[in-house]
């Protein structure tokens, strides 16, 4: 993620600023990425933060995707709501770098339900997923200490918001190529069939856990549950990662631009997660990076790293 200049005085802004330390009110344009002091603000920057700019007025560009929000009469929701929307305006600014999103860009965008597990009729139980250009997310985990929780319930080190946005635009992107000549041929070469039963695949993985020996050519054990879940695993890391190297780049930190030489970039991001990796032993905290890349691994993160930054109209 790139950080920006404040139009008014040059200082630093950073991609969820409302505000410079200047004093001047300032508003994120995801076309031209930028910051700008004249713009109409999103209608929803008043009650969750969003500063992303509506041209002609009314909700952003991420805003309007989103079609159902959690119930703001309990308590607590609009707060875990606002956290889930940064967490997709960041995931949507990175594929909008890659043109995906973007004004050429030609194909369907997908559509969020944001959901609480607290609602004024009692509690609910929102399950996240994809399914046909629709993601459901589940916002109570935008609570820090409920995520710290399911980390360890489910045995899950890379489980935040922004992570549960990555995996299901994942699965969205996978739909949208589905129809692009040779992409469905190659992506089942290196992840198998995802055509295979989904929900007994499923079932056999909650009951038994991954099967022996799937970190030799999985991401995570999730991504050994099912073909769609590993591709989902394999290209949330690749954004992962690279939103990593780009925003170290932006800190003078990384030698490699993200853009034009993702190759390099890559291998870059996986030796700064070993890096940031020795620095939080240092403080006592938990890896930032705890995953094992084998050489099976790196050919997945390879494929769906080409995948992403050759944008919409490219064909596998």
């Amino acid at each position: 993620m790139r950080i920006y200049p404040c139009p008014t005085c040059q200082e630093t802004l950073f991609f969820d600023n409302l505000q410079c330390s200047c004093g001047t009110e300032v508003g994120y344009d995801p076309v031209l990425d930028t910051f700008s002091t004249q713009f109409e603000p999103c209608t929803n920057g008043a009650a969750i933060g969003c500063n992303w700019i509506a041209p002609g007025g009314g909700l952003c560009q991420s805003c309007a995707m989103t079609r159902t929000h959690p119930d703001l009469a309990v308590e607590g929701n609009t707060a875990l709501w606002g956290k889930a929307e940064l967490a997709k305006r960041r995931v949507l600014a990175n594929l909008m770098s890659f043109g995906w999103f973007s004004g050429r860009d030609g194909g369907p965008r997908p559509t969020f339900d944001f959901l609480a597990e607290e609602t004024a009729d009692g509690p609910a139980r929102p399950v996240m997923g994809h399914a046909a250009g629709h993601i459901t997310i589940n916002a109570t985990e935008s609570d820090p200490a409920e995520i710290v929780r399911r980390r360890e319930a489910f045995g899950e080190p890379y489980r935040t918001m922004v992570g549960h946005v990555r995996h299901e635009m994942s699965h969205f992107l996978h739909w949208r190529k589905q129809g692009d000549a040779g992409f469905a041929e190659a992506c089942r070469s290196l992840f198998g069939d995802e055509r295979l039963d989904y929900g007994d695949a499923l079932e056999r993985f909650y009951a038994h856990g991954p099967a022996p020996g799937w970190q030799d050519a999985h991401v995570t054990a999730y991504a050994a549950a099912h073909p769609h879940e590993d591709w989902a695993e394999t290209l949330a890391h690749v954004m992962l990662l690279l939103d990593v190297v780009s925003s170290a780049q932006a800190m003078g930190l990384a030698r490699y631009e993200v853009y034009r030489d993702s190759d390099h970039a890559l291998t870059e991001a996986l030796q700064l997660g070993i890096a940031l990796n020795h620095v939080n032993r240092a403080a006592g905290v938990e890896d930032i990076y705890p995953f094992v890349i084998t050489d099976a691994v790196r050919a997945k993160l390879a494929f769906a790293r080409d995948v992403l930054l050759a944008g919409p109209d490219s064909a596998v």
